[in-house]
């Protein structure tokens, strides 16, 4: 083989190998992308079966083995019983709430799991006796994974920031006697 002809296969297969490695690169950047669409758009289903008080449909974004916590520490294990922690509420103090969110932080732990931040506010809850609850503002913590393709959530933890005394009330810990 010649210098030159060693010289061009040299070059080319340098070539090829940026060539590769960009190409894996730019392809990672895609999935992660295409990998938090795909996670807005469970929050999106999420809130869709909420707001349509579904509880198989708002239970259908949960993995299996998914573990549900409310603000109140209650929950449920398993996507059937998170459904049915919530049919009985869908059909009483929240059949006409509506709940909408107004930010998303992703970060992901590993390519295929998740820690969600989603900021939300909720309106048309009622208590059990049917009175209009005020407007609520929370944080939902979910843990996310893909599983087959497809992101579930596996852990999930509410918080009702309403339901918290503001920071400089009568109420608050840092309240002196």
């Amino acid at each position: 083989m010649t210098n030159s002809a060693f010289t061009w296969k040299l070059l080319l297969s340098c070539l090829l190998t940026a060539f590769g490695g960009l190409v894996l690169t730019m392809s990672g950047q895609t999935k992660g992308e295409t990998d938090e669409q795909s996670i807005v758009a469970l929050i999106n289903r999420f809130v869709d079966g909420w707001n349509r008080h579904d509880a198989k449909a708002f239970a259908a974004v949960f993995a299996e083995d998914a573990d549900f916590t409310n603000w109140r520490g209650e929950g449920a294990s398993e996507r059937s019983k998170i459904e049915e922690f919530h049919a009985p509420m869908f059909a009483t103090i929240f059949k006409n709430s509506h709940q909408s969110y107004k930010a998303i932080r992703t970060r992901f732990i590993r390519p295929d799991v998740a820690a969600v931040d989603v900021r939300w506010e909720m309106t048309g809850a009622t208590d059990p006796q049917g009175n209009p609850r005020p407007d609520r503002q929370g944080l939902l913590n979910f843990v996310m994974a893909k599983n087959a393709g497809e992101w579930q959530i596996v852990v999930m933890h509410n918080l009702d920031l309403t339901a918290l005394p503001p920071p400089n009330s009568r109420n608050s810990a840092t309240t002196k006697p």
